[in-house]
């Protein structure tokens, strides 16, 4: 007789594999789609969703939870998350589900219109459309709570947004003070000069994406106008963009997006299709994707090696000493892009971000204010003023798509970078002379080990913990920055 633990994870599995087949909509979207298909996309996600709704709520899976009885501590985090789910499913309608899913896929592409022409007057509407939506949920799901933490809870479960502001502030004032220091010595930065063919950077992004392990069997690469990478498990793909003028960003988005790519691939493959076979949270995949690109991606030893392939693929572009080339790559100044911006400013871009969402969401800011509050928040953070809205309000993809609550788990995943960053330095101390060979072998095997194998068998917090053998804290974070730039 078959079980209810066992009927639920058969059921659950064909779930899981739609949802992939969902995501990889979302995919085909950004990288490859005609334009002209995105009505039509539109209703496709909103059906898939409606299928995946009816599955989550099915009243079958309330009664298997109730049954199911864990044998193992896998077993209970199977079901942990399957409680969650559910619980999560059967307080959203499903007219509202799909209405969210066919809103957000048009709003992408309407965002990236306006973006293209800096205007945010015209994609106003459409973000208070996906907006109201977006509080609708928080409202079902919230039941008499916080609106916000609700939508965050997505993301991050068990975080809230007063847990988050708290830390944050703790952040603040010394990301500003080192900020300000930096900013007041007036030393000039050198830079890359030329011109860099596009298809050579995707080929050496490539490489890179080689040497921090990610798996062309199992991925592949491709462009879009936002990196992001998407999937899990067997198939887990990734995205760059290109600028002649600026090939680190290409390279540094792939090595991003390759941290958070090869935590699903390295994720057991006893959890593939199943609720723990993927990132235990944003935060926690975000932790991998930085501690990538920063602290590995941009140590003296991975520079000094990336220094001499440059050379060889590019020929002279204006720096000649390896030491030169690694302070171009760690140069400290107030740009707009938040992607593109230094360690030291990254988080400043995401705290801003951070409360005007909470705003917005708790009915304090109304979308048409959105833009000036931007630029007001922006001038007295970074000290520069906004000049156009594509290097403002209109720069991030997120709010177009909903993900409100998302935004601050890029800054809590930079706290997890750090303790990751000071135990992964403990445990293998000659990680940079690897690095300095193009090996991010020893670094990435003890991530892999340590953290990504386990993919969501603990919640976030206890994922990290269990990681370093510490409590979460800010501390290493912030050593790690003053050190390395004061």
């Amino acid at each position: 007789m078959t079980s209810a633990y066992d009927a639920l994870m058969r059921y659950t599995r064909e779930t899981e594999a739609l949802k992939q087949v969902f995501g990889r909509l979302g995919w085909d979207q950004e990288t490859v789609m005609p334009p002209g298909a995105a009505p039509q996309r539109a209703d496709e996600m909103a059906a898939m969703e409606g299928v995946l709704h009816a599955r989550k709520t099915d009243p079958r899976v309330a009664e298997w939870l109730a049954a199911a009885t864990p044998a193992t501590d896998v077993e209970a985090a199977q079901l942990r998350q399957l409680e969650r789910e559910h619980r999560r499913a059967t307080r959203v309608p499903a007219d509202l589900a799909a209405a969210i899913a066919r809103t957000t896929s048009l709003a992408q592409g309407i965002w990236a219109d306006a973006r293209a022409r800096d205007d945010f007057a015209g994609f106003a509407p459409t973000l208070a459309e996906v907006l109201n939506l977006r509080r609708q949920e928080a409202a079902a799901l919230a039941d008499g709570g916080d609106l916000y933490d609700a939508l965050l809870d997505d993301y991050e479960p068990g975080a809230t947004g007063e847990e988050l502001a708290a830390m944050f502030e703790t952040l603040r004032p010394r990301l500003v003070a080192l900020r300000e220091r930096l900013l007041e010595n007036g030393n000039s930065t050198p830079r890359l000069a030329g011109h860099f063919d596009e298809a050579a950077q995707l080929r050496l992004a490539e490489e890179c994406a080689r040497v921090f392990g990610y798996d062309f069997d199992h991925g592949r690469m491709d462009k879009a106008v936002h990196p992001f990478s998407s999937g899990s498990g067997l198939d887990s793909r990734i995205t760059t963009r290109t600028d002649p003028k600026d090939p680190l960003n290409c390279l540094y988005s792939t090595i991003h997006e390759v941290g958070h790519s090869t935590y699903e691939q390295n994720v057991s493959r006893d959890y593939l299709l199943t609720p723990i076979g993927m990132g235990a949270s944003m935060g926690v995949h975000e932790s991998q994707s930085r501690i990538y690109e920063n602290q590995l991606g941009r140590s003296r030893g991975f520079t000094g090696w990336l220094h001499g392939r440059f050379s060889e693929v590019f020929g002279d572009f204006g720096l000649q000493d390896a030491e030169s080339f690694h302070a171009a790559l760690n140069a400290v100044h107030p740009g707009y892009i938040r992607t593109e911006a230094d360690e030291v400013h990254y988080n400043l871009h995401v705290l801003l971000r951070f409360d005007l969402e909470r705003a917005l969401v708790r009915g304090d800011l109304e979308v048409t204010d959105l833009d000036a509050a931007w630029n007001e928040r922006f001038a007295a953070d970074f000290g520069v003023a906004v000049d156009r809205p594509s290097n403002g309000v209109l720069q991030d993809v997120h709010w177009s798509v909903g993900l409100f609550g998302y935004f601050p788990t890029y800054t809590l995943g930079n706290v997890y970078a750090g303790c990751l960053f000071e135990a992964l330095t403990a445990a293998v101390p000659d990680w940079e002379q690897s690095l300095a060979q193009g090996d991010a072998g020893p670094s990435t095997a003890w991530l892999r080990e340590n953290l990504q194998h386990h993919g969501a068998v603990r919640p976030p917090r206890e994922t990290i913990e269990a990681a370093t053998g510490a409590p979460i804290s800010v501390e290493p974070l912030l050593a790690y920055l003053e050190g390395k730039f004061a």
